[in-house]
């Protein structure tokens, strides 16, 4: 009985034994003499374990907080987010147009420029053929 109330000591206290070989460690060691620090522990314990909690809240029981209203919010914020997002998204396209626009015109002017330099050209051969037509109209 000793031998087997050793095995299951050295057990326990390697944290390898079962509920029921404590069980059986303690119903030894009742039945047994010695081993009195031992049987001091595992008292302890039994009574330790009979004892009844004072004062101890368990979770879930009492007042329950109902967070319903932070679903709510939290979809408020998201829509609130999602329709500046898209506000500062649309300027960005606006102002992404006006350059564009902008371009688009100093193009324009940049190239009627070019068109109005090619027709001053122009206008100065016109005058080629009248000097023509005045000598031709003096030999006449």
């Amino acid at each position: 009985m000793n031998t087997r109330i050793e095995e299951l000591l050295e057990k326990y206290w390697n944290t390898e034994s079962t509920l029921a070989e404590e069980a059986e460690l303690r119903d030894l060691l009742s039945k047994v003499e010695g081993y009195e620090t031992e049987k001091e522990w595992f008292l302890s314990l039994q009574d330790l374990a009979m004892e009844e909690p004072v004062g101890l809240k368990i979770p879930g029981k009492g007042k329950s907080r109902s967070f319903s209203w932070l679903g709510w919010a939290v979809s408020i914020l998201i829509l609130i987010g999602s329709y500046s997002g898209w506000q500062a998204y649309e300027r960005q396209q606006q102002q992404e147009a006006y350059r564009e626009v902008v371009a688009a015109l100093s193009l324009i002017q940049d190239k009627f420029s070019e068109g109005q330099s090619q027709m001053q050209k122009m206008n100065e051969l016109k005058y080629l053929n009248t000097t023509n037509s005045l000598f031709e109209n003096q030999k006449k």
